[in-house]
């Protein structure tokens, strides 16, 4: 978790002076508020001001995660002023239903984790790519992760170990790989639950490492593309940020340009799907648009996603815009020849 012993020693304050959406005076002023914040004062305005995109734990040179405090208080404090209904909604929605009955699995081949997703991404989850590999998917296997961008990360907590245990049930082992069709489950097991003190009882494979994988296998199948590509990275890659880098080797491989725009990398911009249910429905048309425009200013053809909620939030945005949208496997899966239906 969150070590403020670094804060003092911190000359840059990069976690707020870099914020994209918090602006300090000077640096004097961000220092003042990272004080507060770590004495957990009520009335340090980070906490309030605050969009929940996890970009400050990316921006902490000391890899500290000052996210982790900043969400905790929020909480505490009811900070981010979410209706209590509208909060309740959403941990209903997620919350596993009936009881978890476990599908065995083979635990010397890799699994696939659908995560939420199972029957909503159920097309780009199938082909030559993804048909040969086992699969776990559903509520009882939700990450949980979601819940920090309401301010409630206790729910998180109470349900991972759950989670956890639900993976256990159906026989996976310490050495079973488990490839992470989302950026929030990989994120939780590579480093939200170490922060939390949480054993991972598998192998996570982050999807990206995947279709590198796969690709390097079939290299010899590929016709590039010849694409420009945008990339929407979601606010969960903030956590493992490496992954980038491998994104990087796929689209070279598959013959994808991935241009050099404002939104990208480490200022990648939230989708801003969560921005309404927080009381900022001024602000989500007006994030969307800068970030498509970004898109198209920079010659992008086709927009890159490997978040679910933020492909359904954008999409239709991106392709009134002349763009088409797709998730990095759908890209390998044409470089390698496959029609998509869809």
């Amino acid at each position: 978790m969150f070590d403020k012993s670094y804060c003092a020693e911190c000359e840059t304050i990069d976690c707020m002076m870099k914020c994209q959406w918090i602006d300090f005076e000077n640096i004097d002023e961000a220092r003042l508020q990272i004080e507060k914040l770590v004495k957990e004062d009520e009335d340090c305005r980070i906490l309030s001001d605050c969009m929940l995109c996890f970009a400050c734990d990316e921006y902490c040179p000391y890899n500290s995660h000052p996210f982790d405090l900043i969400n905790e208080l929020q909480e505490k404090y009811a900070s981010q002023n979410i209706l209590p209904a509208v909060a309740q909604n959403s941990i209903d929605m997620y919350q596993a239903k009936g009881k978890f009955e476990p599908r065995p699995i083979d635990p010397e081949k890799p699994v696939l984790n659908k995560c939420a997703f199972p029957k909503m991404n159920a097309k780009e989850m199938s082909g030559p790519m993804f048909d040969n590999l086992q699969s776990v998917g559903g509520l009882h296997f939700f990450c949980q992760l979601v819940y920090q961008h309401v301010a409630k990360p206790s729910i998180i907590k109470e349900r991972v170990p759950t989670i956890l245990e639900n993976f256990v049930k159906t026989g996976i082992t310490k050495e079973t790989e488990v490839i992470c069709w989302h950026d929030e489950c990989y994120g939780l097991f590579t480093s939200y639950l170490q922060r939390n003190n949480l054993e991972v009882p598998f192998k996570p494979v982050h999807i990206y490492e995947y279709v590198y994988k796969y690709l390097k296998e079939h290299e010899s199948e590929i016709t590039k593309l010849n694409l420009k590509a945008a990339y929407q990275r979601n606010c969960s890659n903030r956590y493992v940020p490496e992954t980038d880098k491998i994104l990087d080797k796929i689209c070279e491989l598959i013959g994808v340009e991935r241009v050099e725009r404002e939104y990208d990398r480490e200022n990648g911009l939230c989708c801003a799907a969560p921005f309404a249910m927080r009381g900022h429905k001024d602000m989500v048309r007006k994030t969307q648009n800068k970030n498509v425009q970004d898109m198209i200013d920079h010659g992008a053809e086709v927009c890159i996603f490997n978040c679910p909620m933020c492909k359904d939030t954008l999409d239709r945005k991106v392709t009134a815009k002349g763009m088409k949208s797709y998730f990095i496997s759908d890209l390998a899966r044409l470089a390698l020849g496959e029609k998509l239906d869809y």
